[in-house]
């Protein structure tokens, strides 16, 4: 009797020694098997909610700082949509949309938005461009900081905007100070 005490305290202790201590997950779905495979669209559905709310939450406190810094007396609108893609500009328009603002005309060789950092550096301004590798936007009104209000081709969802925008991480370039 006394060897089978011992047994069953050994055998307890052993078996705790090697379990790890996990929260139980209420998301896992525990009805899957071969007939009745998994549906993950719940988790692929909160994955868009969780980003699309993350990118709305970001334009929203963009849109504050552009509604407290912004003349009363001459308020644009903080986020407005003013086209899609123009006619005859390719699906990475941003380049093309902002040559289509300045210069009133599509330079094909701008539609790449590295190639606005040829022209020369200045200080931000109504009327220049700031660039970067990837992306390039029109400067329009100065908000606060290093906020403005820019005319942005392919700001997303492949719209054009109007719209508070951060110079960080651009180079603001003068497109009227030498022709590439």
């Amino acid at each position: 009797m006394f060897k089978q005490v011992v047994s069953a305290c050994c055998f307890v202790a052993i078996t705790s020694l090697n379990s790890d201590a996990r929260p139980y997950q209420v998301d896992r779905a525990s009805e899957c098997n071969i007939t009745m495979p998994c549906d993950f669209t719940y988790y692929s559905q909160t994955l868009t909610q969780r980003t699309v709310l993350r990118r709305s939450s970001r334009t929203h406190r963009l849109d504050q700082l552009a509604a407290l810094n912004t003349p009363t007396s001459s308020t644009p609108s903080s986020n407005r949509i003013v086209g899609g893609r123009p006619a005859g500009c390719p699906s990475a328009f941003c380049g093309c949309g902002a040559a289509l603002r300045v210069f009133g005309r599509i330079v094909p060789e701008l539609n790449l938005a590295a190639n606005w950092l040829r022209f020369p550096r200045t200080s931000p301004a109504p009327g220049m461009v700031a660039a970067r590798r990837g992306h390039v936007f029109v400067l329009e009104q100065h908000v606060g900081g290093d906020v403005w209000m820019a005319y942005d081709a392919n700001s997303g969802g492949h719209t054009t905007r109007i719209h508070a925008r951060s110079l960080r991480g651009y180079t603001v370039v003068n497109p009227r100070g030498a022709e590439i």
